[in-house]
């Protein structure tokens, strides 16, 4: 649970935006293309509660790690170059997803609050969310069903090609996706710390968040 909830809320939330999207396709429901935008604070915060209520029952979540120098600049080192990757790796199947798109909004504050939630959702706790989910549950849990008792990092083929392919599955940009799980996971056998992939996430994150918002490439949220 305090590995698997806070991701399953988030994309629970997901389903049912997009659910209400097909809804609106047949005129069961109105139209509203502004509601991936209005939708994503819910989903952040939920995540975040989640995150903050079974923290404790995660010890893997050390903050000591990061006063490893250089495990720590390698962690900032793998989240530029992901970010930079990202930005390239631009493939993707089926229709381009737009999730933000600031036009629907003529309301500066309105969109200036919506960019704040994006922010905090994207660069803290979807970084959190996604690592506990995909570095300390998942890669462990394919090893061993009794997960907990699997040292964190450590390595079989299968499972850093099973979870590599399924992190890039989850983003709309695919190939990016597997490039950055590949790339996180490998920071995981590096460092064997949970945390110092936290931080490259959300360096990633964090930097493509920047991007975005002063070139205006909003396809990339």
């Amino acid at each position: 649970m305090p590995r698997v909830l806070p991701f399953a809320l988030f994309m629970a939330l997901i389903g049912v935006q997009e659910f209400a999207g097909y809804l609106a396709k047949y005129g069961i429901l109105g139209a509203c293309d502004a509601l991936p935008m209005i939708l994503y604070p819910v989903r952040a915060l939920a995540a975040g509660a989640a995150l903050l209520y079974y923290a404790s029952r995660c010890p893997e979540l050390r903050l000591r790690d990061l006063s490893k120098l250089p495990d720590t600049l390698l962690s900032i080192g793998v989240g530029l170059l992901v970010f930079v990757l990202w930005i390239n790796l631009t493939f993707h199947f089926g229709d381009e997803v737009r999730t933000f798109d600031p036009a629907l909004f003529q309301s500066t504050t309105a969109l200036g609050v919506l960019i704040t939630f994006r922010f905090l959702g994207t660069a803290l706790i979807v970084p959190i969310m996604e690592e506990l989910f995909w570095r300390s549950f998942f890669l462990r849990y394919l090893i061993n069903k009794d997960f907990e008792n699997v040292p964190v990092g450590l390595f079989s083929w299968s499972s850093f090609v099973i979870a590599s392919i399924m992190f890039g599955l989850e983003h709309n940009l695919i190939v990016a996706g597997i490039i950055a799980g590949i790339a996180y996971n490998l920071l995981l056998y590096r460092t064997k710390s949970i945390s110092q992939c936290i931080l490259s996430h959300a360096i990633t994150n964090l930097v493509l968040g920047i991007y975005v918002v002063s070139t205006g490439q909003w396809r990339f949220w």
